[in-house]
């Protein structure tokens, strides 16, 4: 068995967790709800995605992916995303042969491109599947952030669709989910228009360690002690899916690289034996031995915008100080999560999550990585900067 690391799972890969979000997201569309994942990076969004997309197109329902990525850059005019969009369902859906586009692109030359959006799901989209379901599904959703033009008359159509089911039953064929590393306040500056509002966020919690057994089988053929070895993992990674994989793979790769059919740990030293695979091979020398990128994306994340930088590192400063203060004292003096900007930034970089309406540090790797003398070194970096 091996684990993958980075990238999405095929929809049959044994080392797939199922959790509580993959029964939210497939029931939340079939019930006709516009849903939305949004969560920092490598957290099993694209695998979620993808086995979504497979248990739907087995009942006969229509799915078509797109991603915002593929569909235009920075340089992207209007007319340029919208018909991207509109040709990508064009040839995802079979229709080219059906349709003449470029006839029908000139008929509606006059209209605004959004209109022309609208107008190609009700004419052409809903009326070729009369008798199908169909789920659009918009996965990178934060790429549209880069582009130079507002975006909010993308997401005010798509809450549109939904407001016409009560007027043309035809839409309640059609549904929408979004996966991206954003959130709603990033997406949209209408809040009264905001298809958020409507909608159904499906949360993607880390794994539990009762989720994450089916990895045993992995483990099970190289360690003498393959439940002990997860638990130690969890403890680390407390659940991260990409760290989670990384280490079970670790643990494999090791007993590749000492020749034994098995590596016997004796009882009782899991937790150390862990511990000195986590240091030697994550955390010590990190820049140099993150591959694939995760620890480095979460730090390019952080010091990207220098503006931001500084209060950023200064709120993660903070939860870090607390933390220890309530490892020698244990006290309620926590960091309440007040959905600012700067915190939203913060969540989204994964280093910091909110628990039970608090801050707090993600995982022990992470703590031991980017620690208070990294962050003072950065906060120093950023003063002799400006």
């Amino acid at each position: 068995m091996r684990y993958q690391v980075g990238g999405s799972l095929k929809y049959d890969d044994s080392t797939y967790i199922i959790r509580q979000a993959d029964e939210q997201l497939y029931t939340g569309l079939k019930t006709g709800d516009f849903c939305y994942v949004f969560n920092c990076h490598q957290t099993g969004k694209s695998s979620l995605l993808h086995r979504t997309i497979h248990r739907l197109e087995k009942e006969n329902y229509i799915c078509v992916y797109l991603d915002s990525i593929l569909l235009g850059s920075n340089q992207i005019t209007p007319i340029q995303w919208y018909k991207g969009i509109i040709v990508s369902l064009l040839h995802k859906l079979n229709l080219t042969e059906q349709i003449n586009f470029e006839s029908w692109w000139e008929q509606q030359s006059e209209l605004d491109p959004v209109q022309q959006l609208y107008q190609f799901v009700e004419q052409v989209l809903l009326r070729e599947f009369k008798n199908n379901r169909i789920f659009i599904f918009i996965d990178n959703i934060n790429s549209l952030l880069n582009f130079n033009f507002p975006v909010n008359d993308f997401f005010i159509w798509i809450r549109y669709c939904y407001e016409q089911q009560a007027h043309n039953p035809n839409f309640k064929r059609l549904g929408f989910a979004l996966f991206g590393v954003s959130s709603p306040s990033n997406l949209i500056v209408d809040r009264h228009q905001t298809p958020f509002k409507i909608g159904q966020a499906i949360k993607l919690c880390d794994f539990q360690l009762h989720e994450a057994m089916s990895l045993l089988e992995g483990l099970e053929e190289v360690v003498s002690q393959p439940q002990a070895i997860l638990l130690h993992i969890i403890h680390w990674t407390r659940g991260q899916p990409f760290l989670t994989q990384k280490l079970c793979q670790l643990v494999v790769q090791v007993a590749s690289e000492s020749y034994k059919a098995m590596i016997t740990i004796p009882n009782g030293t899991e937790g150390y034996w862990i511990e000195q695979l986590v240091r030697s091979r994550i955390i010590q020398h990190w820049e140099f031995q993150d591959e694939p990128e995760h620890l480095r994306t979460i730090r390019d994340r952080l010091l990207f915008d220098e503006h931001k930088a500084g209060k950023l590192l200064n709120i993660y400063q903070q939860v870090l100080q607390v933390e220890e203060l309530r490892n020698r004292n244990p006290i309620d003096n926590l960091i309440p999560a007040d959905n600012s900007e700067e915190q939203t930034e913060l969540l989204l970089s994964g280093l910091v999550e909110n628990y039970n309406g608090y801050l707090r540090v993600k995982n022990l790797i992470y703590r031991s990585v980017f620690t208070p003398q990294w962050v003072l070194r950065q906060l120093e970096n950023l003063h002799f900067s400006w």
